[in-house]
């Protein structure tokens, strides 16, 4: 909250955010946040609900400002991928050179095991509307997400989960893909899909010795 960027998005963003959450039920004291994201469809969602709720409900969307990359997970420095998987917010960055960002935490297990000797990293939703693998919402968008997750995580939430998918992983959209070179892993992932998607919970995903995500 010293830093000036922060203490702008508050005045902007907070005001207008803490009215539609209490509208909808949700107490900031006793929030908790989930972003999940699509590459077709370009946008990124707000999950929210209070602590001692069971399900999340669809809080606000965000178009993504740009995009780089073909559909596919993310496997060596350069490409130029956006990541596809389930990440942690691992950093708040109040000193972005994209005003505001928020850091995953990729490479995970699963980009270690699958992807290259050098898989890169620094990947952000921040904000302006360029990108090399990274998640821009505009200025406005990431003064709203900064100051969600930051409330979340102030309201006592430990883990801030980021779903990163390339597209609505039905069956359907599956089978139509299914020659992709990408249908295994995309496979891996739709579980973790299907269970929020069915119930708006979290799921709770591990990563095997071969790199595949499992649910538990």
């Amino acid at each position: 909250m010293a830093h000036p960027r922060v203490q702008v998005a508050y005045g902007e963003a907070w005001p207008n955010l803490r009215r539609q959450l209490q509208e909808r039920g949700i107490e900031p004291a006793k929030m908790e946040v989930f972003f999940r994201v699509f590459k077709i469809g370009k946008r990124l969602e707000v999950w929210a609900r209070n602590r001692d709720a069971p399900a999340f409900t669809l809080f606000k969307t965000y178009p993504l400002a740009g995009t780089s990359g073909t559909l596919g997970p993310k496997r060596r420095e350069g490409d130029g991928q956006v990541p596809e998987g389930f990440y942690r917010i691992d950093r708040f960055n109040p000193q972005s050179l994209y005003y505001l960002s928020l850091g995953l935490d990729y490479p995970n297990a699963a980009d270690r095991q699958l992807g290259s000797a050098r898989p890169g990293g620094d990947i952000f939703i921040h904000g302006s509307n360029v990108t090399i693998g990274c998640l821009p919402i505009t200025d406005a968008g990431i003064k709203e997400v900064y100051v969600l997750a930051t409330e979340a995580r102030q309201a006592g939430q430990e883990e801030l989960w980021v779903h990163i998918f390339p597209f609505e992983l039905t069956e359907d959209q599956l089978l139509g893909r299914r020659t992709s070179v990408h249908h295994g892993f995309w496979q891996s992932l739709a579980p973790g899909y299907r269970q929020f998607a069915q119930h708006h919970t979290l799921p709770t995903v591990s990563i095997n010795a071969q790199g595949t995500y499992v649910l538990n």
